[in-house]
């Protein structure tokens, strides 16, 4: 920044004399949001991640063990044949069944932390509203509010 926009910002603040207390972020959103305010939930989008998440689950627990069964029962087969290649099938086998198991965790996960997400923020937003009421059940406005930490 140059000397002379320095001056300028220093100015334009003092002037602005914007003192003032913002809750829920600055107008206009914070840049690292593209201008959006980053503390937005929409409860139907984190619902709709979370069914597909459970959905992809549910998909992989079904199609991505149908082979299992034959698999394990080809190896069993080649290596009582005497064949090497039946250890080898097993370890592909034992490594898909790993790797599928992990997948189907990540799922739930996600699915569960979204499901948490949304009932925590109903939860958090009641609060704040609640811990904004005086002892009538008025909400403290932001003038109020200021008014009591002059």
């Amino acid at each position: 920044m140059a000397w002379d926009e320095w001056e300028q910002a220093k100015s334009g603040a003092i002037d602005a004399q914007s003192t003032q207390m913002r809750l829920n972020g600055a107008p206009g959103g914070h840049p690292s949001t593209g201008g959006k305010d980053d503390l937005t939930v929409y409860d139907d989008e984190l619902g709709k991640l979370g069914d597909l998440a459970r959905s992809l689950r549910e998909q992989l627990s079904g199609d991505g063990d149908h082979a299992r069964v034959a698999t394990f029962e080809a190896s069993n087969d080649l290596f009582n044949n005497g064949l090497d290649m039946g250890s080898g099938l097993l370890e592909v086998h034992d490594a898909w069944s790993t790797k599928l198991a992990t997948l189907k965790e990540a799922c739930g996960h996600i699915s569960n932390h979204l499901d948490y997400s949304r009932s925590t923020h109903t939860k958090q937003e009641r609060k704040i509203v609640l811990g904004l009421m005086d002892e009538g059940g008025n909400l403290m406005t932001v003038s109020r509010i200021h008014d009591q930490f002059k």
